[in-house]
């Protein structure tokens, strides 16, 4: 019930023109395990790795500013290491319980899932996953799907064993769900409906989230057709329509489309998620916004707070299912 009353004096306030984020995207490190195409973080020579410390800093930051929604992202979260512990290093889960300390609602993480991620002690955790099979290892590399697959299976059967214990004795007792993130271009937008398929039936896996392919520097080739792209928002709300666990609200999907070239959304309501990112930067907006591609957005995050914004019942009700429980 107090959750309840801090999300109506935050809208409250945001009517009365306060701009204040009410979910947080921090980014702990720039280092990563795989070279996929859509991305450069492992062209870079010196990755960019935070310490908890920093990390404390910019958590108390945004929760000052009014944040209770946290996301953790990388480069890979599994990589990330803070060797200033006697004991033993600090890892991922140091930094989530921190975010839980200073007060956060919901923690996610999100990772490749090359690594296993039991144990987590994550709110939820999101595992990228652009297709299946050959289309995912096409665009993040050969064997990929093959280890997120078993990655996400072992999480779920040590969840079921009841083993779900860390070797240093930490343990949560309440299971995560896994909801995959899936990114779609020019290269995986025929794998939809297999993709589809799969989660559904997959009893591993909670909920699909679904993105676009947004054209930063070097990747405007993967950049989907607007007419293509509206053709499969249409396909996605159907299969939403029929039950498929797709994460996405329906106005959400909605205001993904595009007319005459831009995204239907636009950035009026993105302060609703504030970023900080690997370098320590901090920015009101995406980094959609700071490298000038708002117009052709294909963040999943950006129809939402769009929804939000515009106080649609549906995504209201589906932030609420997914982050408040």
């Amino acid at each position: 019930m107090p959750r309840l009353f801090y999300l109506a004096w935050w809208q409250l306030r945001a009517w009365c023109g306060r701009k204040a984020p009410l979910q947080s995207v921090i980014f702990i490190l720039d280092k990563c395990n795989l070279r996929c195409k859509h991305c450069s973080v492992y062209a870079i020579s010196t990755p960019r790795i935070k310490t908890l410390a920093q990390i404390r800093e910019e958590l108390e930051y945004c929760y000052a500013q009014g944040s209770r929604f946290v996301d953790f992202e990388g480069g890979e979260l599994y990589l990330w290491r803070d060797n200033s512990n006697a004991e033993r290093p600090y890892d991922i889960n140091d930094v989530v319980d921190l975010a839980h300390k200073i007060g956060f609602w919901n923690v996610t993480i999100t990772t490749n899932a090359q690594l296993s991620f039991v144990g987590t002690h994550a709110d939820q955790v999101w595992v990228s996953m652009d297709g299946i099979k050959e289309w995912h290892d096409n665009i993040r590399g050969a064997g990929t799907f093959e280890r997120l697959e078993r990655n996400i299976a072992l999480y779920a059967q040590e969840m079921e064993d009841g083993r779900w214990k860390m070797e240093d004795g930490r343990c949560k007792k309440r299971r995560a769900p896994v909801c995959v993130n899936m990114v779609i271009n020019n290269e995986n937008c025929d794998s939809i409906d297999a993709t589809m398929e799969y989660v559904k039936a997959n009893p591993n896996i909670d909920k699909i989230s679904v993105n676009f392919h947004t054209p930063f520097s070097e990747t405007e080739h993967l950049f989907l057709d607007p007419d293509k792209r509206n053709a499969i928002i249409d396909k996605l709300l159907d299969y939403k329509r029929r039950g498929y666990p797709i994460m996405n609200s329906r106005s959400g999907l909605k205001a993904m489309k595009m007319k005459n070239g831009k995204t239907l959304c636009t950035d009026k309501y993105c302060w609703i998620t504030n970023f900080i990112f690997s370098d320590g930067s901090r920015a009101p907006k995406c980094m959609g916004y700071t490298h000038g591609v708002c117009d052709r957005c294909g963040f999943s995050m950006g129809g939402e707070m769009s929804a939000v914004g515009r106080m649609k019942f549906d995504t209201l009700i589906s932030g609420m299912k997914l982050r408040v429980g």
